[in-house]
């Protein structure tokens, strides 16, 4: 699955926090601007993140999402430090730049990046 675009800078900045320019609530995909909907790059990385819900059955990826953020920020004490050390975000980030990652991903990938 792709994943349903949708520009909306209100809907991006509360799932994100204002932190981010995109953000993935399954099976959407939200953007803050409609210019980065040519950004391939960042729409890989959410689609990372779509597969990754999909392997989990969506709730239980966000159950873990919030989980792990909450440990590692109480660790870090930062939300940047926290956020990046997620391991769905290690696992999209490292892997944004190649736009054939999905095509060869294996299943369950994130977990190498606990």
């Amino acid at each position: 699955m792709k994943g349903i675009i949708i520009i909306s800078k209100f809907w991006t900045g509360l799932f994100s926090f204002k932190k981010a320019n995109g953000v993935t609530i399954f099976p959407f995909i939200f953007f803050s601007e409609e210019s980065l909907v040519a950004d391939k790059v960042l729409i890989n990385h959410e689609r990372i993140h779509i597969q990754q819900a999909l392997e989990m059955m969506i709730l239980p990826f966000y159950c873990l999402y919030l989980i792990e953020f909450l440990i590692r920020y109480i660790h870090c004490r930062s939300f940047n430090k926290a956020y990046r050390s997620i391991s769905f975000e290690k696992e999209a980030y490292l892997n944004q730049y190649n736009l054939h990652y999905l095509s060869i991903r294996k299943r369950w990938a994130f977990i190498k990046y606990f």
